[in-house]
């Protein structure tokens, strides 16, 4: 079975249809793939793609400013503003000494308080919006308004194909956390020729419960790991997400699923301009939640600062 077979497009439609045997189809095709790679491609999603490639160009305007504009943005991993060159080391959360990885992103986070201080503190600090890309936020603010209903559906689906009740996991994002990453990977006439070990982005497994990807194609993309295959280049169709699961995702199923590990290659050689940028939604669960014995947040807030490049002072 390739990696392209083990990664399987689900159409959400038949499933949003209410007909038992569309829904009970697409739970076991959920199910099987959840074993093995941890990553799905979804359509039917109703995501207009004229949004996603909106983001990408006012994005672009704002990466392509010299590194003294950007730098007032400048956050830690986990942080709202920019992470520039150096910042994050995703191979981190697996123990790998590697370099930083080859990208910059604008990250953005839940921001609607609950009203408890010290948890609002942590996790729902206002969002920081370039100046220099004012129509972002609106762009940006309709995405993630529906990223959040999108990935409650794919978390529905997923308590189902668990073989639990619909809302298994819905009922614990009441007030979740997220996470959301415009990613830009630079080709290397801008970054120049990678260190050994170097990637876009490090081999690693995502933190929390679902992501939600809108990615591009290139040399330098997306592979995904399995143990039967190795690192594969992960399917694509322009007019799907990519989803997988992470560690708490997988935790919750009591290792029944597989956190999908991945990577993002180093820009290509034979393609030095190659640019590619990813959104990236991170979804998780209510602050606190305890996912079979581990505090969720307490474990996001350790991976986040595992990844974390230290500055020199």
């Amino acid at each position: 079975m390739s990696n392209a077979s083990r990664i399987p497009t689900v159409d959400l439609r038949p499933w949003l249809s209410g007909d038992p045997g569309a829904r009970a189809r697409t739970a076991r095709t959920v199910d099987e793939a959840l074993r093995t790679a941890g990553f799905l491609l979804v359509t039917g999603h109703g995501v207009d793609p004229a949004l996603r490639t909106a983001i990408r160009s006012s994005a672009r305007g704002f990466f392509r400013l010299p590194e003294r504009a950007k730098r007032p943005y400048a956050v830690r991993v986990g942080g709202r503003g920019w992470l520039g060159p150096g910042a994050e080391a995703n191979s981190y959360a697996e123990g790998t000494a590697a370099p930083p990885d080859l990208k910059e992103s604008l990250s953005f986070a839940a921001d609607e308080p609950t009203g408890d201080a010290a948890v609002d503190a942590e996790w729902f600090a206002a969002n920081t919006w370039p100046e220099e890309t004012p129509e972002l936020r609106a762009l940006v603010q309709t995405y993630l308004r529906e990223m959040r209903t999108l990935s409650d559906r794919l978390l529905e689906l997923l308590g189902v194909a668990l073989g639990e009740d619909e809302d298994f996991f819905t009922r614990h994002t009441g007030h979740p956390t997220w996470g959301f990453n415009i990613n830009w990977y630079p080709g290397r006439e801008t970054v120049g020729d990678p260190e050994p070990g170097q990637f876009r982005i490090g081999p690693h497994t995502d933190f929390g419960t679902v992501t939600v990807l809108d990615r591009q194609a290139g040399r330098g993309g997306l592979q995904v790991f399995t143990d039967e295959d190795g690192w594969r280049d992960a399917p694509f169709d322009p007019a799907a997400f990519t989803v997988n699961i992470g560690d708490l995702m997988a935790r919750w199923t009591e290792g029944r699923w597989q956190s999908g590990r991945h990577r993002v290659l180093p820009p290509p050689a034979e393609r030095p301009a190659e640019e590619l940028m990813s959104l990236v939604y991170f979804y998780e669960c209510d602050p606190g939640t305890d996912v079979r014995g581990t505090d969720s947040h307490v474990y996001l807030r350790g991976q986040l600062d595992a990844i974390t490049v230290e500055q020199p002072e």
